[in-house]
């Protein structure tokens, strides 16, 4: 069964994603952190794949890929370490990377490495809607992975409901134009009127907010309008690589508590 199906049938709201850069701070993080998070009130994890070129990352987010290219991670060695630690895994993993990524490792070479790993579903923001249907959708029900759409503050109506039907697990709901990690303490009156438009629509598929939650404040009211929000930038800001376990539960009961 995938875990995200799972999650979203047990819990309708409140849900915590935390999102970190897989090799960071060092390249034997990943698993680690993984380890610390799911024994923590955290019920989503999405691991970036380290990117040269990323598209919507802020400096926090870019600097923890450059890293952790720097520390020789890829994504051949990602999958190996996560299936070594698979019948450990608790709550659902996300992996988040790009088009070329997925292409140049080979689709559905990809797709079954993700399912040989434990891994639940995939973020690909770049990969174009129609291609996913026409090239894709088939090859990820084969390995039973969901697949996450986002939708802006730009995204018309009808182009919602339309991803809405085609994104498996939940919809992710992109609060900001500009990069990850705004510093912005609260979110704006666009993003707000953002949140209360979708939040009318009937859509039946669960939605996460991410992009400008960075503390308790943004992650409370995110759980007014989605059933939870996902948080990148500041959790990886966080991250003590001497004190690992304490800085995650440090930052986790700070957003929790």
């Amino acid at each position: 069964m995938n875990k995200i199906h799972d999650l979203f049938r047990n819990k309708s709201e409140n849900i915590l994603c935390i999102y970190f850069t897989a090799g960071y701070p060092n390249v034997n993080s990943t698993v680690k952190i993984i380890k610390i998070l799911q024994n923590l009130p955290v019920d989503l994890i999405e691991i970036g794949i380290p990117y040269s070129d990323p598209l919507a990352d802020g400096m926090i987010i870019q600097k923890s890929n450059q890293t952790s290219l720097n520390n020789g991670m890829n994504v051949s060695l990602l999958f190996s370490q996560i299936k070594q630690f698979k019948k450990e895994i608790k709550i659902p993993i996300l992996l988040m990377g790009y088009y070329n990524q997925f292409y140049k490792f080979g689709e559905e070479k990809f797709l079954k490495k993700c399912k040989e790993s434990g891994i639940s579903g995939l973020i690909i923001p770049d990969l174009p809607v129609d291609l996913f249907v026409k090239k894709y959708q088939n090859l990820f029900k084969k390995y039973l992975l969901s697949m996450i759409f986002l939708i802006t503050t730009q995204t018309d109506s009808s182009r919602v409901f339309m991803l809405s039907q085609i994104t498996d697990g939940f919809l992710y709901l992109v609060s900001s134009n500009s990069t990850t990690g705004k510093v912005d303490n609260f979110f704006g009156k666009e993003q707000i009127s953002f949140f209360e438009r979708i939040k009318k629509l009937s859509i039946n598929i669960p939605k996460l907010i991410g992009f400008g939650i960075n503390n308790r404040e943004t992650f409370d009211f995110s759980c007014q309008y989605a059933n939870g929000g996902i948080i990148g930038s500041s959790f990886i800001q966080s991250l003590n690589e001497n004190q690992l376990e304490e800085s995650i539960k440090k930052y986790i009961k700070f957003i929790r508590e």
